[in-house]
């Protein structure tokens, strides 16, 4: 039966270079992010950028990130996963070089924002052509859970790159995913399939609800990301338009005869749960993360480089993804998986409120790995649960719902972190800072408690559990 299941999942190798193409522009997309975070210090030094403005190189690409997610996810579903796939991935690449010539802050901020939307369409697009191109099962399983230990990858490796680069030039955080574009664009060209043309029949890019949406998200993520440095007034007003903008995109879908978003896909309660605890998974993860990297930088004077290294650790979630989560999901099942690795979080994040002003590394060394492990156990399964189960021309729409609520989530724990922290520093002693740090670290905990309790109920209805063989993969019956 294992043999069976084995020869089931094998992939070929015009497989594995669809698979190792997609990877690779999942591990840009990280590593991008994370060597741009340990680079921002350097941005402002050579550029003379207000906190302000250097806020807003990261939120700027979060924005157009997160704004324009769900209209990428459909836009892959009506114009071809392929199409987009290479488009977006050029513009990407185009971008990203803009940025390392950018010689004043708005043409950053710009360029920033310009590839955050290329990701945003590039991303689900990418998704989808694994969701439709592997068959649902063992092999599409193996294929999700190295793709996610890429994404993990991509991001662990890049907070170790960027330190290094950013120490020879800033500009180089930005011409390095040129060069590696490129070569994934290379590749794509080569061995992505092309497909036939989706049948848009009666069908057609709903520009209200794009429009809709796209203003809930951006104005959503920007409300929840001013939290921490904007006047109250400001920040309700924004956070209310974009519940306004919200409730018009139900309005507008619930009437339109080929929405971007159709509702029913919401009545998969597995999906939904998938995308909740996603949310919370990334508020607790980022949230975390920033914290750890002020405590280090700020009050303990590491340097970039070897708070880098010291966040590493986390990465062995691309070793243990490909390798050792799919067998315990042919095991125990996804939803027993999730739910493991959130309280693995929830633990994670519990053993560092105590923070000392003068902890070892080996003192905060459980902590690291403990996320490393807990992200290999959550990432894939959530991924496969939110896309199983999902006709194939929704396939994009599904991808770009899981990565919306990610980012949003990423945005929400950011934010909530940061406000926390300030609000709890009272002065720019080293002793406020660390009364500071302390507070906050209850923001990653309460998310990831939150997503425990969500996922608790996949546990308990039995959705995402073992499945049959003969379920997951038909063609085993002819095998046996």
């Amino acid at each position: 039966m294992s043999t069976s299941r084995t020869a089931a999942a094998a992939l070929s190798a015009r497989e594995w270079g669809v698979l190792l193409v997609l990877c690779g522009a999942i591990f840009l997309e990280g590593i991008d992010v994370a060597m741009l975070n340990v680079a921002l210090p350097a941005i402002r030094a050579d550029l003379g950028l207000s906190t302000g403005m250097l806020q807003w190189v990261m939120s700027a690409y979060v924005l157009g990130y997160g704004g324009f997610m769900l209209v990428g996810g459909r836009a892959a579903d009506l114009f071809g996963r392929r199409r987009m796939f290479v488009l977006w991935l050029s513009v990407f690449l185009v971008f990203s070089g803009l940025g390392g010539f950018a010689s004043e802050g708005w043409q950053l901020i710009t360029a920033r924002f310009v590839t955050g939307v290329a990701a945003a369409f590039m991303t689900p697009a990418g998704l989808s052509v694994i969701t439709t191109g592997f068959a649902e099962g063992p092999r599409r399983n193996k294929a999700l859970l190295f793709y996610s230990g890429t994404a993990a990858g991509g991001f662990s490796i890049g907070l170790v790159v960027g330190g290094l680069l950013a120490a020879v030039d800033w500009r180089w955080v930005f011409f390095a995913p040129v060069v590696l574009s490129a070569l994934i664009l290379i590749g794509a060209l080569a061995f992505v399939p092309k497909s036939p043309r989706p049948d848009r029949t009666g069908q057609s890019l709903d520009l209200a609800g794009g429009l809709t949406i796209t203003a809930a998200v951006l104005l959503l993520v920007l409300g929840v990301e001013r939290v921490s440095h904007a006047s109250l007034v400001p920040t309700v007003v924004t956070l209310g338009a974009g519940l306004a903008s919200l409730a018009a995109f139900v309005v507008v879908e619930r009437r339109a005869a080929a929405p971007l978003v159709r509702l029913g896909i919401f009545r998969s309660a597995p999906l939904v749960r998938a995308n909740i605890a996603g949310l919370l998974f990334a508020a607790g993860f980022f949230g975390f993360q920033f914290l750890v990297v002020l405590y280090l930088q700020e009050l303990r004077g590491w340097s970039t480089l070897e708070t880098s290294f010291a966040m590493i650790v986390i990465g062995v979630d691309a070793i243990l993804s490909p390798t050792v989560v799919p067998r315990l999901v042919d095991r125990l099942g996804n939803a027993r998986l999730i739910f493991g690795g959130l309280v693995l979080a929830s633990l994670s994040y519990a053993l560092f409120l105590p923070l000392g002003a003068d902890w070892t590394y080996l003192t905060m060394l459980p902590s690291l790995l403990l996320l490393g492990i807990a992200f290999a156990l959550t990432y894939g399964p959530l991924t496969i649960v939110a896309t199983e189960g999902v006709e194939e021309e929704e396939q994009g729409l599904a991808g770009g719902l899981l990565y919306a609520a990610f980012q949003f989530g990423a945005a929400l724990g950011l934010s909530g972190a940061a406000a926390v922290d300030v609000a709890a520093t009272a002065s720019d002693s080293a002793a406020a800072r660390l009364d500071g740090y302390q507070a906050a670290l209850w923001v990653p905990l309460a998310a990831a408690l939150g997503a425990v309790l969500v996922s608790a109920f996949g546990v308990r209805s039995g959705k995402g559990q073992v499945v049959s063989e003969r379920e997951l993969s038909p063609e085993l019956t002819t095998a046996e």
